[in-house]
């Protein structure tokens, strides 16, 4: 299918594009998917990401970076923005921005945390902290339109249940995707795995052996992101094979 065919150009488009929200939907307590259209959006890679622009009547204009959650799609993009009590951006999206109104956005961005299904044969593990789940659900879904049968396996680690997003799609079932929770704070009742963080041995038990050589994209906060690396690593992963993708509060 032509509209869901991954483009090769990467990089950072330095012009600017109108971007108009069509639709909105709730993914959790505190993460919207805002949808927009972008007439001359030249594509994507599952990864990248893009630069979105807010400018006030007064002319004071602010940015922020976010990920693209979307397999391509034509002129239409996706992004999943969780809402910050106390950020500049996150709530005026979240709450204020309304379909038919414009952003200033640029991209796509990136050319490193991508995953490339006709040069990727190779078992693929993802690892999210929180929001860390968007740009690796544009790898899903890209796997998913392009029928890929490469190998994935996803372990996704969440404070609670109401922090867990996409979780219609993620628990539908896919074949070729097995997809693990983690609970950080509070597991649900008669869930396999008590409450805390990340380990090592959790890696071990829902990841891939490194002896078959996956490649492992992480992405989450700061500190998720150095523990996870460090467990690959000592899990006798390659280097090389991990790549890493992580954002600060405002979720940059």
């Amino acid at each position: 299918m032509a509209r869901t065919a991954v483009p090769r150009r990467l990089g950072n488009r330095l012009r600017w594009s109108t971007a108009e929200l069509v639709e909105r939907r709730l993914e959790s307590a505190t993460a919207q998917t805002l949808a927009f259209t972008v007439p001359d959006w030249p594509g994507h890679l599952p990864g990248q990401h893009l630069d979105l622009r807010l400018t006030a009547e007064d002319g004071y204009s602010t940015q922020r970076s976010y990920s693209l959650a979307s397999a391509p799609d034509g002129d239409r993009i996706e992004l999943t923005v969780q809402r910050v009590a106390d950020g500049e951006v996150s709530p005026y999206l979240t709450d204020d921005l309304a379909v038919g109104d414009p952003v200033e956005v640029r991209g796509p961005v990136g050319g490193w945390f991508v995953w490339r299904p006709e040069e990727q044969p190779e078992p693929v593990l993802l690892v999210a902290g929180g929001s860390g789940l968007v740009p690796l659900m544009s790898m899903i879904r890209v796997r998913r339109a392009a029928g890929s049968r490469v190998p994935f396996r996803l372990v996704y680690s969440v404070r609670g249940s109401e922090d867990r997003m996409y979780v219609p799609e993620l628990s539908r079932g896919e074949p070729g995707l097995d997809t693990t929770v983690l609970y950080t704070r509070t597991a649900p009742s008669g869930w396999p795995r008590a409450a805390g963080r990340l380990t090592g041995e959790d890696l071990v038990r829902w990841g891939w052996p490194a002896d078959f050589e996956p490649t492992c994209y992480v992405c989450g906060p700061t500190g998720f992101v150095e523990a996870a690396a460090t467990y690959l690593v000592a899990n006798n992963h390659a280097p090389e094979r991990i790549r890493t993708e992580r954002f600060g509060p405002t979720g940059g």
